[in-house]
């Protein structure tokens, strides 16, 4: 029940009220109303004579009420009975209850209906900023602001950078097919439409054709042929919070006259503030992603040509999230003749993770040049990464073909096994959980494999077999299942995107490296 001083008050004045016909108190009791009871018996009054036996009996079964008065108190409320004989003054009080407390009443529906319309605007406003991807944000903007003013059609422009700096301008259409403006032209920066695209500030219109800066503009002076009729006319700007740049416009229309309030105007131009948020976020968001994407892309090299060996490579950065930059593979032909293959992962992501990537992968190549072994390679590229990067780890899985003797001598810091599949034989993991990954291990104990012709070596980065949604094991489990079918394929290539669809089901939310070596048996000179 609803509770406070006032609320105390009030019903203490309305029990006294309730008196018999000698003028003493009469017995009452209270009942106390739930919400939906209370819109129910009071609708939209703060207080009523309640003279209705039927709603009675349901709200005090097996009682014979002579007189009661609901009043509101919030969202609940109380009814203030008695059994006893009184006289009519009780409706009176609850007339004038409601007569005293009118403008109170119509202040706080007024104060609920835009605490409500508050709570519907947050709601977009948390749905819209929890979104990275730019095209979702942009219409699902344009369909809640459509629907928001009771637009007959909205329209968002919005302006993007190419990879060349260029801008150029897009838009998203909400309450009719895309297909009724497929045939017109951008909007252009006429009178009508400046203060939107320069960011001057909100147009609301009762009738825009009407408005003295309509049909001043050739070829049309006004809407072209076929236009859907717009009357009422509302714009708002889309401006960046953090650099003040016009990111685009919102555009409502109707074809009948004043139908946009300043309450329509204050909703869109709230939904364009949470979309600013929303698309300054997902620019600064593909901007990184992209950094660390190119930055990823440009020190991987190309396999050189290997005699004896077929090479294949791979590697995809993140489909979805922002974990992109850390994954990398080499092949590295040594003077020996002898080749290098070498996978790791940078612990971290982004434009960092790529950075130490780089160092890294160079440290690594600059030592197996030097034909070190792996062990080797991997205990002085260590030792570089803890006066490097701090507490910053990568982990890594080296391995060189030795072909003068058919081997494969391999080292692994920390990093995944690798595969290994021998003529007739089921693929066999190798290299498992032989060290710590670099930058924390300092010894890396060596092992040798045999490679003859018709064996395969791959290597992977984790990306491939775990996801949010599947464990590490699970993930290699699948990874080997897969591994006979891509070893018989015609096309190695397709057979790797396949396996790999498979096996991330189209959302990899990490990077993915792979390095697929095939003996084909040929002499090596």
């Amino acid at each position: 029940m609803p509770s406070g001083p006032e609320f105390d008050a009030v019903l203490d004045a309305v029990r006294r009220t309730f008196v018999d016909g000698d003028s003493a108190p009469a017995a009452t009791a209270v009942r106390p109303l739930e919400p939906a009871e209370a819109r129910a018996v009071l609708g939209d009054h703060v207080a009523i004579a309640v003279t209705d036996r039927t709603v009675l009996a349901d709200l005090v079964p097996g009682q014979d009420i002579t007189r009661a008065i609901a009043i509101a108190g919030g969202e609940h409320g109380a009814l203030v009975y008695t059994t006893r004989e009184t006289g009519e003054l009780p409706s009176a009080i609850a007339g004038a209850i409601e007569a005293a407390t009118a403008n109170l009443a119509r202040t706080v529906r007024q104060l609920q209906g835009e605490a409500a319309l508050l709570d519907a605007l947050h709601a977009i406003g948390r749905e819209l900023t929890a979104q990275l991807d730019i095209d979702r944000i942009v219409q699902d903007a344009t369909d809640a602001a459509t629907k928001a003013t009771g637009a007959g059609f909205g329209a968002f422009f919005y302006n993007l950078i190419d990879e060349f700096g260029e801008s150029y301008t897009l838009y998203t259409i909400s309450g009719v097919p895309r297909e009724a403006f497929a045939r017109f032209p951008m909007p252009r920066n006429t009178e009508v439409f400046a203060p939107t695209f320069d960011g001057a500030g909100t147009v609301r219109s009762p009738d825009i054709t009407k408005d003295p800066r309509f049909g001043k503009n050739a070829p049309h002076h006004g809407m072209p042929e076929g236009h859907l009729p717009v009357c009422s006319y509302l714009a708002v700007s889309v401006l960046s919070p953090t650099s003040g740049e016009v990111l685009g416009g919102f555009f409502f229309g109707h074809p009948e006259p004043d139908r946009f309030t300043p309450r329509h105007a204050y909703l869109a131009e709230g939904i364009a503030g949470y979309t600013a948020i929303a698309l300054d976020n997902a620019r600064l968001y593909d901007r990184e992603r992209s950094l660390a994407t190119e930055l990823s892309r440009s020190m991987l090299p190309v396999a050189p040509p290997t005699p004896g060996l077929d090479v294949f490579t791979r590697y995809l950065p993140a489909a979805t999230g922002s974990k992109v930059g850390g994954d990398w593979f080499d092949v590295i032909r040594l003077p020996s003749d002898a080749t290098a293959f070498v996978i790791g992962d940078v612990a971290g992501h982004g434009v960092t993770a790529a950075t130490v990537m780089g160092q890294v992968r160079t440290a690594i190549r600059s030592y197996a040049l030097l034909e070190l072994p792996p062990s080797e390679v991997l205990r002085n590229v260590s030792e570089l990464t803890v006066g490097l990067f701090g507490e910053s780890f990568v982990t890594c899985f080296y391995a060189v073909h030795r072909p003068a003797d058919g081997t494969l001598v391999y080292a692994n810091a920390g990093h995944l096994p690798a595969i290994l599949v021998r003529p007739g034989e089921a693929p066999e993991q190798i290299g498992e959980a032989l060290a710590q990954p670099l930058g924390v291990g300092s010894k890396f104990p060596q092992r040798t494999a045999g490679f003859p012709p018709g064996a395969d070596l791959i290597l992977y980065t984790d990306g491939l077999v775990e996801s949010r949604t599947r464990d590490l094991t699970l993930g290699i489990e699948w990874l080997l299942a897969g591994i006979p079918g891509v070893l018989t394929a015609a096309d190695l290539g397709k057979a790797w995107d396949k396996l790999v669809d498979d096996l991330t089901r189209g959302r990899h939310d990490d990077d993915i490296a792979v390095i697929h070596v095939h003996h084909r048996g040929e002499d090596a000179s």
